[in-house]
């Protein structure tokens, strides 16, 4: 896609803060950052990218330096945050504290947006009323065969198929943002988010983006008793969001049904559960939570 130059101009928020967490992920965020870039932008305007490094070990801040001038050959820019100490929720925040713009897009560093995205997300939040926004999230093909069947089942789970679950990318806008300080210290920051906003205040919108599953058997069950964890410690700790849970039921009928439509990776995604059902309960480190 061609890229429209325009001038900034510096007394003038950008439109769009997009905060990117990044810890170790110097093979990813240039494909990050990639995508950004060539998203589809109003002239008028311009967006601000802040890549928070945090407790990086590898180049991941140098690789993200490297975007900076073809950011501003767009009139757009880039800003890499450098952090000593690890932790998501805390590099989140870090970013919020340097963010000009009111809407706020969060997004991983394996994501990949599509051209569209950022506009569309940037024209459902521009309202005054507090909006909660994420697109249509696509998996990634995965590599081992596995994973590819886990994403067969999960991917038309319910949860997945209806509203808005803005796993690796959610965006809000200034109301929005006011409904919490700081990001808690907890495991599942999109699921906070999510129930921090009713139903009806939750915007999908059409265009896409990519999101990738880990890959193999013990990753699979890592990862689904983190987010396990996090779904739990949310109903501990913030009980009061559960009333804006909305997550749609699944049927006995209908797990019959996908079952025998895929055998294979409905026995996959069901062997997944259990096995985290019978893992011994431990507190989990933070990790990449797919």
């Amino acid at each position: 896609m061609g890229v429209q130059k325009i001038e900034r101009i510096e007394t003038q928020a950008p439109a769009l803060s997009v905060l990117i967490p990044a810890s170790n992920e110097a093979a990813l965020i240039s494909v990050c950052l990639a995508s950004v870039f060539e998203s589809v932008w109003a002239a008028n305007s311009w967006v601000e990218v802040i890549v928070i490094a945090n407790g990086c070990s590898d180049d991941t801040a140098e690789r993200a330096l490297e975007h900076k001038a073809s950011y501003q050959s767009k009139g757009w820019d880039l800003r890499v945050l450098e952090r000593d100490e690890g932790g998501k929720l805390a590099a989140l925040n870090a970013g919020d504290r340097v963010a000009r713009s009111p809407i706020r897009v969060y997004l991983d560093a394996d994501v990949e947006v599509s051209h569209h995205l950022l506009a569309q997300l940037f024209d459902v939040l521009d309202t005054s009323a507090p909006r909660y926004a994420s697109g249509d999230l696509r998996i990634v093909r995965p590599k081992s065969w596995i994973t590819r069947a886990y994403a067969r089942i999960y991917q038309n789970v319910p949860f997945m198929r209806v509203g808005v679950p803005g796993a690796g990318l959610f965006a809000v806008n200034a109301a929005g943002r006011m409904r919490w300080k700081d990001f808690p210290d907890i495991i599942s920051d999109d699921t906070f988010v999510r129930l921090s906003f009713r139903p009806e205040e939750r915007v999908g919108v059409a265009a896409s983006y990519t999101w990738p599953l880990v890959e193999g058997w013990k990753n699979l069950v890592r990862v689904r008793k983190r987010q396990n964890d996090g779904v739990d410690e949310i109903k501990a700790k913030y009980a009061s969001l559960l009333a804006n849970d909305d997550k749609p039921p699944f049927p006995a009928l209908d797990k019959v049904k996908m079952a025998l439509r895929d055998p294979i990776g409905f026995a996959v995604y069901s062997g997944v559960a259990l096995a985290v059902r019978v893992s011994p309960k431990r507190t989990s480190d933070w990790s990449r939570g797919r």
